[in-house]
């Protein structure tokens, strides 16, 4: 029992000696590449918590797949690809809109429009675009009403909103194309 038990000794402490080689060799790698990947995900969230929140979700994804066979280079490249995919997904999530099919909505008591909502509205030009703003979700309707009521530049609308300029210019795209889009359904409910 001797030689057996000196062998699985051995293979143990080798054992010991490649993870800790690999969790020093990640380590390192984390301390090269936090503050690079913390600047690209703040580039694209424009909100320093989500962006140090957005960080450690990579990382902790980093850890469980790495692929210690991988030059440095290589590796880079492919935790930014991590850190697209994680920011990708969080963009989904927080523009994920629940909706609701006419039914459900039947089904869980709704009795239609009110009846003021009935009511023949005129067609002029302020109350269409106010009916398009009311269906719209709140972060539209904020960069709308900035940006075109409140004549707003980019630059302020971004500091209203705590966002980065980027955003506010994606948000005014996305929110002006989804007026455009729902402008035909409002005017025949009109």
């Amino acid at each position: 029992m001797g030689p057996l038990s000196s062998k699985h000794k051995k293979t143990d402490a080798a054992s010991a000696e490649r993870t800790a080689a690999e969790a020093q060799a990640f380590q390192t790698f984390y301390q090269e590449n936090l503050g690079l990947i913390y600047r690209y995900v703040y580039s694209k969230v424009g909100n320093r918590e989500e962006a140090e929140d957005i960080t450690s979700q990579i990382f902790i994804k980093a850890v469980r797949g790495v692929d210690t066979e991988r030059g440095p280079l290589s590796l880079q490249k492919w935790l930014f690809q991590v850190a697209r995919t994680t920011i990708a997904d969080y963009w989904r999530a927080h523009y994920r809109v629940a909706t609701s099919s006419l039914d459900e909505l039947l089904e869980a008591g709704w009795e239609g429009p009110a009846e003021e909502e009935q009511m023949a509205i005129s067609s002029r030009p302020a109350e269409l675009v106010e009916r398009i703003l009311r269906v719209l979700p709140q972060h539209y309707r904020d960069v709308l009403a900035c940006r075109f009521l409140l004549n707003l530049s980019i630059k302020e609308t971004a500091a209203r909103m705590g966002l980065s300029e980027a955003n506010v210019k994606v948000l005014q795209f996305r929110a002006l194309k989804r007026a455009a889009d729902l402008e035909q359904v409002v005017l025949e409910t009109m």
